[in-house]
């Protein structure tokens, strides 16, 4: 059986690795890696060469995202993006029995509605999340209704699938990929992630990650700059690793305020384009905490002990643990927040999106579901 693997971001590869790996072992699963978005983008890291660095061959690479994140931008390279899907799924349609789609991006969503007049067979992982604050419901719920298999985060999710389709079967709870594969993730020494990245982890750092709002768009120029305020304080106390803004609209303005620190002080202040899996757990590792609005901070933080400061609406809704501690756009809130999240120490409860032997699950179920001609 033949799997065709979608992946457009640095972050929903690191969402699939340990199941990938999984397959490489199995002697009844072939795949090819179809690499797009900002996988294929120098403004965000040219990521697909962490696909390459990880053991994997990329056999197919389809280019369509503009350099550039107006609202323009982003329609267009969406449109772009289903251009060319077209005349891929035209050529490949046949090629293979099913093929992997996850998250909620809009490049993601772009290559998967133009297989559906080719009646490709699409899996999804992690319908059913809700995030009030983005736009991203609407790309990840198409995404959902284009799908013959989905695999969901949490029990509430693979509710609200099957009330979407309409139906209970081919709904499977499985957790996130990425926590099942932490046991064997090799994770950096100190010392060799200074080797790496000039940054000594031995001072108290803080691991931040900011995405624009897209819903509330127009205010990304006030958000950026609560923001950077707040990070001119902690600054003065604590090593700032910050990793920059994916694709979506106006993440430039994230952008131009964190660019101010390497024109003015740049002491304390890191700026990470893309740190690859095993860096930015290493990170997440020995950091103090996270702050942001990262769908990682959501599901990933509790698993390493942190607590998460999740700020502003993008992640309104979601399903949440009892290590994030939520804050507005506002200074003095903000400020509050992390400074109650530094006085909580370590989180020790589960992380409410770990489910053990979930590689295996998929795994498992994909093998069944097409021997059985199931799907």
């Amino acid at each position: 059986m033949k799997i065709g693997v979608l992946t457009s971001s640095r972050a929903d590869f690191g969402v699939y690795l340990p199941l990938l790996k999984a397959f490489v072992k199995d002697s009844e699963i072939s795949f090819e890696i179809i690499a797009f978005g900002t996988h294929l983008s120098n403004l965000h890291g040219y990521t697909i060469n962490e696909i390459r660095e990880s053991g994997f061959i990329v056999k197919f690479e389809i280019s369509s995202m503009l350099a550039d994140d107006s609202e323009l931008a982003v329609s267009t390279s969406g449109a772009l993006t289903s251009l060319k899907f077209s005349d891929f799924w035209d050529k490949y349609k046949d090629e293979f029995d099913l093929v992997l789609c996850l998250g909620d991006r809009f490049e993601m969503f772009s290559a998967v509605i133009a297989g559906i007049p080719f009646g490709i067979k699409f899996a999804h992982f992690y319908g059913g999340d809700y995030s009030q604050g983005a736009i991203d419901n609407v790309y990840r719920n198409g995404m959902t209704h284009s799908s013959i298999l989905h695999f969901t985060s949490t029990t509430k999710c693979a509710n609200r699938v099957r009330a979407m389709i309409n139906s209970k079967e081919n709904v499977y709870d499985v957790g996130i990929l990425s926590l099942s594969g932490l046991n064997k993730v090799k994770f950096l020494s100190k010392n060799d992630f200074y080797t790496k990245w000039h940054i000594d982890l031995n001072i108290p750092t803080i691991l931040i990650t900011f995405h624009p709002e897209t819903i509330d768009s127009h205010s990304n120029e006030i958000y950026s700059q609560v923001v950077y305020d707040v990070l001119l304080e902690l600054k003065k106390t604590y090593q700032l690793v910050i990793t920059m803004p994916n694709a979506d609209t106006n993440g430039i303005t994230y952008r131009r305020k964190y660019e101010l620190f390497t024109k003015e002080d740049s002491k304390n202040v890191f700026l990470i384009e893309n740190f690859g899996i095993e860096s930015y757990m290493t990170c997440m590792k020995y950091s103090l905490l996270m702050i942001g609005n990262t769908s990682s901070g959501i599901t990933e933080s509790a698993s390493f002990n942190k607590y998460f400061v999740n700020v502003g609406k993008r992640q309104k809704g979601r399903e949440m643990g009892n290590n994030i501690i939520n804050s507005d756009f506002e200074k003095s809130m903000l400020i509050q927040s992390i400074n109650l999240a530094l006085s909580l120490g370590e989180f020790n409860e589960d992380n409410i999106y770990f489910k053990k032997d979930a590689i295996d699950g998929v795994l498992s179920t994909i093998k069944f579901l097409l021997e059985n001609k199931r799907i």
